[in-house]
């Protein structure tokens, strides 16, 4: 299977609130448009440190984390961030890699925006089932 890429905006989900409650302005919001990534073998957001700092955030705890070759490192958590992509926005929190490594985008938030791999055309997409809205299995 190839590389599969996303383009995916990246807010301080922090800033973003305050803008939704009207006490930030909307361009004041930090925000970077991030080239992702995406890795079905993930299961949470990866951004660099150097990215993460752009966006203002602080990391505020650890986590110990497999990596591919099956190592276990920790690694800090920052947050929380608000992402869209296709038009579909959710909040979570990410791991904090490396200045400049590759940002990887995991199975939380291609399940959480019902988002669909098809590795045979090499795309993002999302789920025909649920074009408009995504939708959330709860059992």
């Amino acid at each position: 299977m190839g590389e599969i890429r996303a383009t995916v905006l990246i807010e301080n989900g922090g800033d973003a609130e305050l803008s939704r409650r009207g006490m930030l302005d909307p361009g004041d919001v930090r925000r970077v448009d991030a080239h992702m990534v995406v890795d079905t073998d993930a299961v949470v957001v990866l951004l660099p440190q150097d990215m993460v700092e752009a966006l203002g955030l602080v990391p505020f705890e650890k986590r110990v984390v497999t990596l591919a070759d099956d190592r276990k490192v920790e690694m800090p958590i920052a947050g929380p961030l608000r992402l869209t992509v296709f038009r579909r926005s959710m909040s979570t929190d990410c791991l904090v890699g490396p200045p400049r490594c590759e940002p990887l985008l995991g199975q939380v938030v291609l399940e959480s925006l019902d988002l669909i791999v098809d590795s045979t055309k090499r795309q993002l997409s999302v789920r025909p089932e649920s074009p408009f809205l995504p939708t959330v299995k709860l059992k």
